[in-house]
């Protein structure tokens, strides 16, 4: 019997206020055929098909359709003809096939890999059942309401589907929402927003969320959740023209090299391993600083990268494990170099247990270019937390909180404090939270005579019990 480790359905908080249960059923029974990764790529491929479909209607005719989102499904051609279809026991499998190839050929000059080309549209696994299933799927999705005003209902299917007990380090809500504030404080509109690991591209809607932005540029290595960026900004309503995501590793081959933006974002792997070429000491990236990250830990070169990208006027907030704020060697060569030049503006340390792939503490690094003071602002909210299920999470008023003691520099006891670099330089350039926030309060004063006589009360309480257990032993003869 296979166990339910995707679709906890009874502790997913979306299936309490969407109609969301008889898709995740489905999605549930299907497992004896399909990996929990395709499960996720035919719901959510089906899931843009229905929301881009419904949207046609907007559209006067196909020339304004193909303007806007790249593509046009002809009348015979939308979901809930399709679904009507279904309905009748008509097949519907060559229609979904021909619908996703048409898709793809017409933003196929416009984007360099198809939406859908890592989604077996024969659904071969599926066997003799796969109609039956596709068409389960569809009316499951039929039934649910995309359009409501007062949700983002679209945003919340989809960040269960894509997130949750199988995302590839997704970030949760509560940690985009502080990154996204951070980089967003002061600004009415953002030009260009960048995310170099970005994933299905959630944080950079979240950037979104907080102010105007222009434009959005990315990179993601893995091809499906490449796909799944795409199809994610479109479904957020951001014109084909204002997003410019690439596939391939961002590392040994990126993509954007001659931009620089306002506004960075990421929460990359952590502590992958990486080539670490020597040519990267070549690297317009990498060069300044004379060594590069160490091959089993990326976390510096990531850094690198970003720091590179990053607009004199910008602002960049990354998620990172809490090593790189006191790992040494070449590690501690590279945040040196950082600090010697002031870019680093805050550490913000997380609570542990958020993320659904790790239990490691992790910190929030905020570096600026132009800094004006030589200062860094120490943020401890590791104990900023409530359970919630098996993990933590951060509420609103907490979020409110750190963003308040970022933007005003605060210093609260137990909780932050604004260091100048020489104190830092004095502890050898080493970040770590504790050395500059007290983590914990003072203890009451222990009365040492009272505590005393507790210990001789104790101490002949033990003694009268050791002289009735050697009395029963001898009883019984257990004596020598």
């Amino acid at each position: 019997m296979i166990q339910n480790t995707l679709f906890d359905i009874e502790e997913t908080p979306i299936v309490k206020t969407l109609n969301v249960k008889d898709l995740l059923d489905i999605a549930y029974n299907v497992r004896q055929s399909l990996s929990d990764y395709e499960i996720r790529d035919i719901i959510l491929a089906l899931l843009f098909y229905k929301h881009t479909s419904e949207k046609m209607v907007n559209f006067e005719n196909k020339e304004d359709a193909l303007l806007e989102i790249g593509f046009y499904l002809e009348q015979d051609q939308r979901f809930c003809e399709i679904v009507n279809k279904g309905t009748k026991g008509i097949s519907i499998l060559n229609d979904i096939q021909t619908i996703f190839c048409q898709i793809d050929k017409d933003i196929s000059d416009k984007e360099e890999i198809g939406l859908f080309n890592n989604i077996d549209l024969e659904f071969s696994k599926l066997g003799s059942e796969k109609d039956k299933i596709l068409f389960q799927i569809l009316e499951s999705l039929n039934s649910i309401d995309l359009s409501s005003p007062d949700k983002d209902v679209l945003g919340d299917i989809y960040e269960y589907f894509n997130g949750g007990k199988f995302g590839e380090f997704y970030t949760p809500q509560q940690v985009s929402k502080i990154v996204s504030k951070i980089v967003c404080l002061g600004k009415d509109t953002i030009q260009s927003v960048y995310d170099p690991t970005c994933g299905s591209g959630s944080l950079l809607l979240s950037v979104a969320k907080e102010t105007k932005v222009e434009n959005f540029y990315g990179q993601e290595i893995n091809h499906t959740t490449y796909n799944l960026s795409r199809m994610n900004m479109i479904m957020h309503n951001v014109h084909y023209h204002n997003f410019n995501i690439k596939h391939g590793d961002t590392l040994e081959n990126p993509k954007h090299l001659e931009f620089r933006f306002e506004a960075i974002v990421a929460n990359p792997p952590y502590s992958v391993v990486w080539s670490a070429d020597t040519k990267f000491l070549k690297d317009p990236r990498f060069t300044e600083y004379g060594v590069i990250a160490p091959k089993s830990k990326a976390d510096f070169a990531f850094i690198q990268h970003m720091v590179y990208h990053l607009a004199e006027n910008g602002t960049m907030a990354v998620v990172l494990p809490h090593g790189v704020l006191f790992r040494a060697k070449v590690e501690g060569e590279i945040r040196k170099y950082l600090l010697d030049k002031n870019y680093i503006d805050a550490v913000i340390g997380l609570p542990p247990n958020i993320f659904m792939n790790t239990s490691i503490e992790t910190c929030i690094l905020v570096l600026k270019k132009n800094r004006e003071d030589k200062k860094v602002l120490f943020i401890d909210a590791s104990k900023d937390l409530v359970k919630e299920n098996k993990k933590n999470t951060i509420l609103d008023d907490q979020i409110d909180n750190i963003i308040t003691t970022y933007k005003e520099r605060i210093e609260k006891q137990y909780y932050s404090y604004v260091v100048e670099l020489d104190k830092i330089i004095e502890n050898e350039y080493n970040l770590n939270l504790k050395r500059y926030v007290e983590t914990f309060e003072e203890k009451e004063e222990i009365d040492l005579k009272k505590t005393w006589e507790e210990i001789q009360i104790l101490n002949k309480e033990i003694g009268e019990y050791e002289v009735k257990i050697a009395k029963f032993l001898e009883e019984l003869g257990l004596l020598p």
